[in-house]
């Protein structure tokens, strides 16, 4: 039995020498150390010794263990710090070797025209305010003069949670919440997303961004709204830009008004782009309704207002000669990239 446990120390020094990974390591503990190992099968032998050798054989066997379990561990020390070794050198970086080029992002077209209103209008004096995208149906219609089941809702049936709750279809609730909550003078402009059931082609999009605003306070005339919007409109096209004010019909709006720009391209004339009328409609205004006023808390009678609101996508496509909508939303940097 001593040589047999000479044997295994021996071999098992000489194997875990030649050992190059840790699974062979593991398979070789295994074949000495294990339930069915080498060692243990010496050990189940023990019985037949006589109970002089026995203690000896014990203790050496001992011997035997420990000596593989150091080497075993020694190895298993060796491995990992080689494995080390290996990963530092594929890892190594050459911090004198120049960088990769990295990509600036660039801002959205929609982005950079809304940056630019929102300066237009702040340097007018305007407040920025913003309001919930998930909308309860008194604030999106009925304190907006459009009760329940009036046909003015229909131009904008929409995404409806419950009955009470649904996707705003215009930034005007925040307006009524701020006329709610804020007693004049009141000068605010809100932008934001807003979304209709409408198809998607050229021109529409269920998803799509409005700039509204308002203006309240006493002894405010349609002069006054006509005076800001023409403001706007030449510090946006330029100081050469001509406006127009045609009658329309809003709910909660009287008078209202769309406001045309003067087609840039043709200067009047008629070109594709204006579709051959010489203008193109920018945004839909008018007076406050006086019920508007009303049902947020103000007195039409000392109190006043105007009020104003425009597609974020159609003036941008305007400004930058686009003529389909979608690729504001498509993510193609061949067209991004231009902006």
């Amino acid at each position: 039995m001593k040589d047999a446990l000479e044997k295994i120390r021996q071999a098992a020094a000489a194997e875990l020498a030649k050992c190059a990974d840790s699974k062979e390591l593991e398979s070789l503990r295994v074949k000495f150390l294990g339930k069915k190992g080498e060692l243990t099968g010496i050990l189940k032998q023990m019985g037949g010794l006589s109970p002089e050798e026995r203690p000896r054989m014990g203790q050496l066997a001992n011997e035997v263990r420990a000596s593989i379990e150091a080497t075993l561990a020694e190895k298993q020390t060796a491995l990992k710090s080689a494995l080390l070794e290996r990963q530092l050198r594929a890892e190594r970086l050459d911090v004198t070797m120049p960088g990769g080029e990295i990509r600036m992002g660039k801002p959205h077209p929609l982005t950079l025209v809304m940056d630019e209103i929102k300066e237009i209008f702040l340097g007018m004096g305007f407040d920025v305010v913003t309001g919930p995208e998930v909308e309860y149906d008194r604030y999106n219609f009925e304190m907006l003069n459009m009760p329940k089941d009036h046909p003015s809702r229909d131009t904008q049936d929409t995404f409806y949670i419950d009955s009470n709750i649904l996707l705003r279809t215009q930034t005007s609730p925040v307006q009524a919440r701020v006329m709610e909550q804020t007693q004049p003078p009141i000068r605010v402009i809100s932008p934001g997303r807003v979304y209709r059931s409408d198809a998607i082609d050229a021109t529409h999009s269920p998803l799509f961004h409005q700039i509204e605003g308002l203006v309240v306070d006493k002894g405010i005339t349609m002069a006054d709204l006509k005076g800001t919007l023409e403001v706007f409109v030449k510090r946006l096209y330029g100081e050469d830009a001509v406006v127009r004010f045609r009658p329309h019909h809003f709910a909660f709006t009287e008078p209202s008004a769309e406001l045309d720009t003067m087609c840039f391209h043709c200067h009047g004339e008629g070109c594709r782009l204006c579709k051959g009328e010489g203008w193109i409609e920018l945004l839909g205004c008018g007076m406050v309704n006086p019920k508007v006023l009303k049902n947020c808390g103000i007195d039409p009678e000392v109190y006043s207002g105007f009020a104003f609101g425009m597609g974020l996508e159609r003036v941008v496509m305007r400004r930058f000669n686009i003529d389909d909508l979608r690729l504001f939303f498509e993510n193609d940097l061949r067209f991004l990239d231009q902006f």
